[in-house]
């Protein structure tokens, strides 16, 4: 599986990305955002954490109005896979890809400790590595993950087994404890936790390695 990683100015988690990566197997670059085109052979992007442009105006808004993002939109409108963690998930939101807002944790502080989530889908590329409601300990790092949708939104999400993720201990007041949400077609996920800190030994746990060594069906 081919990937690229799309960094931005103040991106900060594109080398643990790429590290998970190509633990995993995976063949991966880093691709800057001022780019104009993807390799062609790309099958998945991943735009990582960190804090885009400054988390300017608002986290995401900008990097989701970068030269690169046409070439994203192109990748998955013709159902090419695409993964934002953190600052990434922001970002697909704010390009209107994945729907909701990530908005100011209720308790309006950055929040930064392992957390336990369950597993809500076992269906999708990213996820059947795991078992339906099954607990993995994964770290977050952020101050706006307050996932917040329209009920109607939110309905949707549930009847396309849509939720790919769900806090146990819901840290931020995010809306129906939603950590991570998929697109319709299951090909593009957005989370706010950071699997990709979760993959070696040295990390205390390796919760997170399944989810990038089942990425490699990705063909």
């Amino acid at each position: 599986m081919n990937a690229a990683i799309i960094i931005f100015p103040g991106s900060n988690c594109d080398r643990d990305m790429l590290s998970a990566l190509r633990l995993a197997g995976h063949e991966t670059r880093l691709i800057w955002h001022k780019e104009t085109e993807l390799p062609k052979n790309i099958d998945l992007i991943a735009i990582p954490g960190g804090f885009s442009f400054g988390d300017y105006l608002r986290c995401g808004a900008i990097a989701a109005k970068s030269p690169i993002f046409y070439e994203v939109r192109r990748h998955i409108n013709r159902g090419g896979y695409a993964l934002g963690i953190c600052n990434g998930f922001q970002i697909l939101t704010e390009a209107g890809i994945l729907p909701g807002i990530l908005q100011q944790n209720i308790d309006t502080k950055f929040i930064s400790k392992v957390i336990d989530l369950r597993i809500k889908n076992t269906t999708s590329t990213f996820t059947y590595r795991y078992s339906t409601e099954s607990k993995i300990s994964i770290p977050i790092a952020h101050h706006e993950g307050n996932y917040f949708a329209r009920e109607d939104d939110l309905k949707k999400l549930h009847d396309n087994n849509c939720i790919a993720f769900e806090y146990i201990n819901n840290p931020n007041g995010s809306s129906h404890n939603i950590a991570g949400i998929l697109s319709k077609n299951h090909r593009v996920l957005g989370m706010m936790p950071h699997p990709e800190r979760h993959v070696e030994k040295a990390h205390g746990c390796q919760d997170g390695y399944p989810f990038f060594e089942g990425l490699l069906q990705i063909s």
